[in-house]
């Protein structure tokens, strides 16, 4: 990309990181591609001198979906940082320095891979709610990483999330229990499922297909019990692809989401506040796991206790 290397010096040497930042510089960006250079720092601050002019949240929900991201990046939209004054002027200064004539959509399209950056980086959420169903609180965090994963196509953010949701469901009734990062599952490791039990082999998946139902196959072939886990709209394809394959009766299907809301109440004792305590492991025992096995901070879930 034109001027990376320029432009991760600017970045990290003015740390441009947190959204505000972003917010800055995006704005700016735009607002700088339709000035003429050199920049005069002076013409982008308000009139009590106290912020930088023409910031807004319209503005940059605008520059923003531009490049098809319709998540709120910045409320404040950066004006309301006290360090945007410094940087504003050492942007203009970094503009200014660029050999002419200046790119500004590669500029922008380098400071929208931050943006993407930094929301993918960013931990799931699951707030506190106690009139909230545990299904309804799985959906959520489901929808988060589907979300995610359009955003950053060739990830597999909910794949990941239900094996290791599973995972950590498990290792709360058995903690020996193998465990292996989500990417395994895909390489040709010779495993007859993501977790075997005694005699039972699980395998988690959010797109049931002909494959996974060959390895089933193969499992009761080997004497294994072969279970099937995914989110509760592919149940029915599971079971029809099962059908088909004439093992339709000796394979399990659950929805992951009665899954784990089936333990949590059990475990809970099906009183509220017991059922919270459950919840809080459970999601500590997933990120345990995201820890050791995976390399990407941002599939932590981020629990409002």
């Amino acid at each position: 990309m034109l001027y990376k290397d320029e432009l991760d010096d600017f970045r990290y040497g003015q740390k441009v990181k947190g959204k505000g930042a972003l917010a800055l510089v995006v704005q700016l960006t735009r607002a700088f591609s339709k000035d003429s250079l050199p920049i005069n720092p002076a013409d982008y601050v308000t009139g009590k001198q106290g912020q930088v002019a023409g910031l807004g949240e319209s503005n940059l929900r605008k520059i923003l979906a531009d490049h098809g991201i319709t998540r709120q990046l910045a409320k404040e939209a950066g004006r309301t940082n006290r360090g945007n004054m410094g940087l504003m002027h050492a942007y203009a200064e970094f503009i200014n320095g660029l050999p002419g004539p200046v790119d500004f959509d590669e500029i922008e399209k380098y400071w929208i891979t931050c943006v993407n950056e930094f929301f993918a980086g960013q931990p799931f959420k699951l707030a506190k709610d106690s009139s909230r169903s545990v299904t309804d609180a799985v959906n959520g965090l489901l929808e988060q990483a589907v979300k995610r994963q359009r955003e950053n196509p060739g990830m597999k953010y909910a794949g990941t999330v239900l094996q290791h949701l599973v995972a950590a469901k498990l290792e709360l009734l058995m903690p020996t229990i193998e465990i292996h990062g989500a990417s395994d599952a895909d390489d040709q490791t010779g495993r007859a499922g993501d977790f075997i039990i005694d005699d039972t082999a699980i395998h988690c998946t959010t797109a049931p297909a002909n494959l996974l139902i060959e390895k089933c196959h193969s499992n009761i072939e080997h004497g294994l019990n072969p279970v099937i886990i995914t989110i509760s709209d592919r149940v029915t394809t599971a079971r029809d692809l099962l059908e088909d394959a004439g093992i339709g009766g000796r394979v399990e299907v659950w929805d992951l989401q009665q899954f784990l809301s089936t333990n949590v109440y059990e475990h809970g004792f099906f009183n509220s506040s017991t059922r919270k305590n459950v919840l809080s492991e459970l999601i500590d025992n997933y990120n345990g796991i995201i820890d050791e096995f995976e390399t990407d901070p941002s599939l932590h879930i981020e629990y409002d206790k």
